[in-house]
């Protein structure tokens, strides 16, 4: 029986529409009427899989937003006219042949522990964060503002969330899969922000619902230092980005999608509680009737997280010893960092980090249109380069690393040819060859893939492509890549679009 305040409704055959409905009215605990739901078309036999597949447990992308330059990060060409290669030269690392720029010294530590793929290619020189990051098989300026239009296909650990959910019976797993880190992406953004009517294309469920978006953090704290200007010659404002310093502080909370409705008490939602746990006992007579399946994914993830502390307790930076923060940097990035190892320590299975525009840098956090060499000399390179590495070796340290993998990918790389004429000079929008990282579970240690040509301008052996990563970081999830998932017209639609899996970079 199923008791709503005292009045009993049986659970059967012939439950009414009326009755559904009157249950789906109950404000934080509706039901979900839907057709259907999206099964995966094709599985993987275990017995016909190679050794990689499956071997991550959980995965922690981390996106450099705005795209950082290949020449001053992993594919240095010091060898190259003045104009090609700026102000940076190059230093050896602990793999040898592997040269990286002279600004970021602690990676050199790393690179026996990460794969360095610097034949990155696709055809859009964009700031298509949805494009790099989901199946979707072109981009353009337009789409990148129209997050929720129905060409845009739905973001990898959006596509982990819910194939894991189906695998698991639409279950609420104790933690979320899907997590972002710092806050709502591009919602601190001056141009994209709060109140702005703005969004850019990104992380974000598409056909699958926007109850399989990440569950987003938020963050309270300050920054505490005057970041280099975005445009030296026309910016006045001083911004204080906690990307670039924070205080210690600053803690991570659950974001306004976790918390509970304007005017519900807590003893009305301990009366919804009851009722969810009256229907979780009836729910195998439910799943007789083909027009209900499961609780609104919205609100029974709401409602697992407001009862529970496992969430709060794994972003909770705080419990950490300060010499482990102070390790990773007293940074938002780093700290963000730190909070997502927490996180899949405690069971997540797919945690993204964004390095997100903060304040008037709009889409512009690695964007060095103009101020380049002050930017990176004095904020991007500094704070990267004392985080990641850090973060890197912690994974390795505590065993982490062999089972989880990280993606460190951005939108795509940097003009070869250096533009002198802003102030602080500057590279622009390149995606014919670009660097990116990619370490553990599974991936290949100390390996470097693809070479580009003497100026980083085009890829000249072993191309991969954003599409690529996204088949071989599901097959190491133990997600067969061919999957096919329903778009909003009822179309099958491959959760990697023509990616391959790369054997090159699996170890």
């Amino acid at each position: 029986m199923l008791r709503i305040l005292g009045s009993e409704s049986k659970l059967c055959d012939g439950l009414s529409r009326r009755d559904l409905l009157q249950i789906g009215g109950l404000g934080t605990l509706g039901l979900n009427v839907a057709d259907w739901f999206g099964l995966r078309e094709t599985q993987a036999a275990s017995s016909g899989q190679p050794s990689s597949f499956g071997k991550a447990k959980a995965c922690i992308l981390v996106f450099l937003t705005g795209s950082p330059p290949q020449h001053e990060t992993f594919d240095p060409k010091p060898l190259a006219p003045a104009e090609i290669q700026g102000e940076m030269g190059a230093i050896s690392s602990t793999v040898p042949g592997l040269s990286l720029c002279e600004r970021i010294p602690q990676h050199s530590r790393i690179m026996d522990r990460v794969t360095v793929v610097r034949s990155m290619t696709h055809p859009f020189p964009l700031h298509g964060v949805g494009y790099v990051t989901s199946a979707m098989p072109m981009t353009s300026a337009e789409l990148n503002s129209l997050p929720r239009d129905t060409r845009q296909r739905p973001y990898i650990g959006s596509v982990v969330d819910y194939l894991d959910e189906q695998e698991s019976g639409n279950e609420i797993s104790r933690m979320p899969r899907n997590v972002g880190l710092p806050w709502l992406f591009g919602s601190r953004s001056g141009k994209y922000g709060t109140g702005s009517s703005k969004r850019l294309s990104g992380p974000y469920a598409s056909f699958l619902g926007p109850g399989y978006d990440p569950i987003w953090t938020d963050f309270d704290g300050k920054g505490t230092r005057v970041v280099p200007k975005l445009n030296a010659d026309t910016q006045t404002e001083k911004i204080y980005d906690p990307f670039g310093g924070v205080e210690p502080g600053g803690k991570f909370g659950l974001g306004d999608a976790c918390q509970l409705p304007e005017g519900m008490t807590r003893k009305r939602f301990d009366i919804r509680r009851s009722l969810l746990q009256q229907f979780d006992r009836a729910r195998t007579s439910l799943d007789d009737h083909q027009n209900v399946r499961v609780f609104n994914k919205h609100q029974r993830r709401a409602y697992s997280l407001l009862t529970t502390n496992e969430m709060r307790n794994a972003i909770d930076i705080q419990r950490e010893p300060a010499g482990v923060r102070a390790r990773y940097g007293m940074t938002l990035f780093g700290q963000s960092l730190l909070a997502a190892r927490r996180l899949v320590e405690a069971g997540s299975r797919f945690v993204s980090v964004y390095w997100d525009p903060f304040g008037l840098f709009g889409a512009s956090c690695w964007d060095t249109h103009s101020n380049h060499f002050p930017r990176l000399k004095d904020y991007l390179l500094p704070v990267y380069d004392e985080s990641f590495p850090n973060f890197i070796l912690d994974l390795d340290e505590r065993g982490l690393l062999d089972e989880t993998a990280v993606l460190c990918i951005s939108e795509h790389g940097r003009t070869p040819k250096i533009d002198s004429g802003p102030k602080g000079a500057a590279r622009h929008h390149w995606s014919r060859a670009y660097s990116a990282v990619y370490a553990g579970g599974g991936f290949a240690r100390g390996k470097v893939v693809g070479r580009t040509d003497s100026i980083a301008g085009d890829v000249e052996t072993t191309p991969v492509s954003p599409k690529d990563v996204l088949a071989t970081t599901f097959h190491l999830l133990g997600i067969d890549p061919h999957t096919t998932l329903p778009d909003h017209a009822g179309q099958p639609q491959p959760i990697a679009g023509d990616g391959r899996i790369r054997h090159e970079l699996i170890g």
